[in-house]
């Protein structure tokens, strides 16, 4: 399928406006300057028509597709397009048999593949050999990350350029240009776009220029004009026409990966604003209320542990609680939690001891049960000598007496001078010492 339809115009009145005003050429293009600004990579290969292949990788609106469009018409080669969720392998082979074609004759051919993530591993193995042998100049843009959803081989035979939203001023630029374009934009209606109206444009679409031009020409073309004639587009219009966001949340890949590390880093940085705003970002894209739990229990140990053991406490009722009320009434739960949590002294020593004692149990030699420490509770036990010599700790002033527990000096658990660890270091550095005194009178 051809990129521009033979008969069709990219200005077709019935498209809706964010194709209308898909840029023709770079100095249209807005957005992605770290990359395509002037002097940047893949401008300078755009005006050296020596374009490689490349994978287009992004949230939605941010320019994808349009800078396909842009490469269609400037690029000298023949240029074809297929969507992923739509075309199949006959068909893309159809392309690529051409493609072969039309390199004997001199001509490269570049192809467009939108939403590439949508074909599986084999169909992607079909593109590979054509891509590999320069028969065609692959452009594969998606909204998933192509680390892992894009076969290894095809991504290491392409650049990858990674699109992100667009700042409000973009989206602002954008939706001014679409009023005054007269032949694909809104040019030929009289509007007046209240200040107001157009940054809430601009914030609410959450850096997506489709959704910002959407709004814009749903509250144009629905908005009757006043006695003089024009359409008054005031902040009320923009509010209507763009109604919620829609949140960029996936529960399976990037956006859940990465909200979720925020949510924990968030707790362990002991910033309980950030925390509260990344678990309603997931709550809204409609996280499992039990993942943001487990997130927070396994917070409250990992990195509070024993300076406030209470925080696990509280952790898992929340859990717990969470579990048995549901949404929407679970959110304060979780929210209590999370605060609880962030607000907390951090001690990650539990965490490291634990570590550092399977490492050891891993790599060195196993170490042997003391003889007093074993169980000596079965018949024929003491003709082992188990359980002999051992002491029993309570029999002793403050419930502590020194005895060999482990082969090994090696100390895992060091507690901070966070918190309640503060005095749990205070306790086990007198027991310890105590320890050290006893064995050195023992030699």
């Amino acid at each position: 399928m051809e990129l521009f339809e033979p008969g069709r115009k990219a200005e077709d009145v019935y498209q809706p406006l964010a194709v209308r005003m898909r840029p023709r050429t770079l100095r249209e293009f807005v957005g992605q300057k770290h990359f395509i600004g002037e002097g940047k990579l893949l401008w300078r290969m755009l005006q050296a028509d020596r374009l490689s292949s490349v994978v287009f990788y992004g949230p939605p609106g941010t320019g994808k597709t349009s800078l396909a469009y842009v490469i269609a018409n400037t690029t000298k080669a023949h240029f074809a397009q297929l969507n992923a969720a739509l075309s199949n392998v006959s068909e893309m082979k159809e392309i690529l048999r051409l493609a072969a074609r039309r390199r004997e004759s001199g001509e490269r051919t570049v192809l467009f593949i939108d939403e590439l993530h949508r074909f599986n591993r084999a169909q992607q193995d079909v593109l590979l050999p054509d891509v590999e042998a320069g028969t065609v100049i692959l452009i594969g843009a998606t909204t998933h990350n192509p680390f892992f959803t894009i076969n290894s081989p095809l991504l290491s035979r392409s650049q990858i350029f990674q699109f992100v939203p667009l700042s409000e001023g973009e989206i602002k630029e954008i939706v001014i240009a679409a009023l005054k374009d007269t032949e694909r934009g809104l040019g030929k209606y009289r509007v007046s776009l209240a200040e107001e109206a157009l940054a809430h444009l601009a914030r609410i679409s959450d850096g997506d220029s489709r959704r910002a031009l959407n709004a814009l020409e749903v509250g144009v073309l629905t908005t009757p004009p006043d006695a003089d004639g024009v359409i008054q587009y005031t902040l009320a219009v923009a509010e209507d026409s763009i109604q919620r966001k829609a949140l960029v949340y996936d529960r399976d890949e990037d956006a859940h990966y990465d909200v979720a590390s925020a949510f924990i880093k968030s707790m362990r940085g002991s910033d309980p604003d950030a925390a509260i705003y990344w678990m309603a970002k997931m709550i809204e894209g409609g996280e499992d209320p039990r993942f943001i739990a487990r997130r927070i229990v396994i917070c409250a140990s990992e990195d509070v542990g024993n300076a406030n053991p209470q925080a696990l406490v509280v952790a898992n009722a929340a859990l717990q609680a969470a579990e048995f009320v549901g949404l929407p009434e679970a959110r304060i739960i979780l929210a209590q939690a999370a605060i609880y949590v962030a607000c907390s002294p951090k001690s990650n020593a539990s965490y490291k001891a634990i570590d550092a004692a399977l490492e050891d149990v891993r790599q060195e030699r196993t170490l042997e049960v003391p003889k007093p420490l074993r169980d000596a509770n079965y018949p024929g036990a003491k003709r082992f000598g188990h359980g002999e010599g051992y002491k029993y700790a309570h029999d002793y002033d403050g419930h502590f007496v020194p005895q060999e527990y482990k082969p090994s000096e090696k100390v895992y658990y060091e507690p901070t001078e966070e918190g309640i660890e503060k005095e749990i270091r205070k306790r086990l550095d007198a027991w310890r010492k105590r320890k050290r005194d006893e064995q050195g009178e023992g030699r």
